[in-house]
């Protein structure tokens, strides 16, 4: 499914990575060796944070796109 969540990509020193941060969604991160495959693996994160939250009956944010202090 195809949402509309704002990531934010970038590379870390630290974990020798490209790190995907959704600021929308607590918590909602991925990784990948490129700026590619954590953008990937960040859409099928966001699919997962939205089932688990669905099945623990908690508010799913609307999308509001860019944010101000991204």
């Amino acid at each position: 499914m195809m949402y509309k969540y704002e990531i934010i990509v970038y590379w870390s020193e630290e974990d020798e990575a490209y790190i995907a941060e959704v600021p929308e969604l607590p918590g909602c991160m991925a990784d990948g060796k490129t700026y590619e495959e954590a953008l990937k693996n960040a859409l099928q994160i966001i699919d997962e944070w939205i089932e688990t939250a669905k099945m623990l009956g908690r508010d799913i944010p609307t999308p509001k796109g860019k944010l101000a202090y991204a």
